[in-house]
């Protein structure tokens, strides 16, 4: 496909969970990915500052290795990640200049905008900066990443109409959720006319290995197939999507995406519909039932982060990854300045408030002896 004057293939190389030996990147590794990835005609890749090291293995697994001309490279700068000042923000720039080596970055993106952090943006004019990097020609086109909501990214593309495209969190779970809302940023992004970068198809790994309900739906739907080509598939069956990222993490990885994507077309109608009854599987897995409406947020005296709690707690449901949920809970919870399920004092006062008539207090104890101990 063609956006932006730049031909792409709708799979995208995630450069955030490149393969390790112990705590180091395995750059061989990387290098035989690199070399799938390109041989098979795919050339977008993506990084960012903040993503430990994968800048710098970037360098050395693909710009060291390839004509500069025959991948395009995107990075982020993040002006949230402890910058004090403007001049520490932009100074990233020149960091991953230096750590890539790359000469220039074909994407670049103002990083991960939601609640607290979106701020920094506007306090460093860093719009007006990213103009500039692509009329110096070091930037050949600038747009930001965001995990927020259909109304932020709204306001941002009515204020900042000089972005050309925008990176979202969409997969086929995502879709409708409350908190999330994928389906409702990608219209607005439709709206605006603003090409999208997906992130996170995958949801994180979560969706490789879904509830057995719902894998057995995709197996009958297509045996042979894996349950991340059908996360990945459905969001590059998407239109006005330039690129599909998928965070691989080995040769294998790769070689499934590459079997899934090299020739894709698009869903048939038939496919459509295994797709929709797998939403329908996860659908019918018990989870509490919150809309993210945070009524019960206005009315909790403590400041408890009651939705996002939930959120967490429901994935540990539908996918019994541990792990993630706790990262969830904390992503939702204590990132976003809210207090933790154990400071919750009882009072019932969220109970009152919420519409859905959610027994809380009975929900937030089910989160502290599952996340939080």
């Amino acid at each position: 496909m063609s956006y932006l004057g730049e031909d792409i293939k709708k799979l995208g190389f995630g450069l955030m969970r490149l393969p390790k030996i112990g705590d180091e990147i395995d750059i061989e590794q990387g290098k035989k990915m690199v070399d799938l990835f390109m041989e098979a005609g795919f050339t977008y890749f993506d990084t960012a500052w903040v993503y430990e090291g994968s800048e710098e293995a970037t360098k050395k697994i693909l710009v060291e290795r390839y004509p500069r001309e025959s991948y395009q490279l995107a990075t982020k700068l993040s002006a949230w990640a402890n910058c004090k000042d403007r001049d520490e923000a932009i100074a990233q720039f020149e960091t991953s200049l230096e750590r890539t080596g790359a000469g220039y970055f074909d994407f670049y993106l103002l990083h991960n905008f939601g609640g607290p952090r979106s701020h920094f943006y506007d306090d460093f004019n860093l719009w007006d900066w990213a103009k500039e990097k692509k009329a110096e020609g070091k930037v050949k086109h600038i747009g930001f990443s965001t995990h927020s909501t259909p109304e932020e990214l709204d306001k941002l593309l009515t204020d900042h109409p000089e972005m050309e495209f925008v990176q979202l969190q969409i997969n086929y779970v995502d879709w409708d959720d409350p908190l999330i809302q994928a389906g409702e940023c990608y219209r607005v992004a439709e709206k605006h006319n603003v090409p999208v970068v997906i992130m996170e198809p995958v949801k994180g790994g979560l969706l490789a290995k879904p509830p057995k309900a719902v894998e057995e739906v995709l197996s009958v739907g297509e045996p042979g197939s894996t349950p991340a080509s059908w996360a990945v598939r459905y969001a590059a069956d998407l239109d006005n999507v330039i690129t599909v990222l998928s965070g691989m993490s080995s040769v294998e990885q790769m070689e499934d995406n590459l079997a899934t994507m090299k020739d894709f077309h698009g869903f048939n109608d038939e496919e459509k519909k295994v797709i929709e009854k797998a939403q329908e599987a996860f659908k019918k897995i018990p989870i509490i039932p919150c809309t993210s409406c945070d009524y019960c947020a206005k009315a909790c005296p403590v400041g408890v982060g009651i939705s996002g709690s939930f959120t967490a707690l429901n994935e540990y449901t539908q996918f019994g990854d541990l792990e993630s949920a706790k990262d969830t809970e904390d992503w939702q919870v204590s990132r976003r300045g809210r207090k933790q399920a154990t400071e919750c004092i009882k009072c019932g006062m969220c109970e009152e408030a919420c519409p859905q008539k959610i027994e809380i207090v009975k929900e937030l104890e089910k989160v502290v002896e599952t996340l939080l101990k």
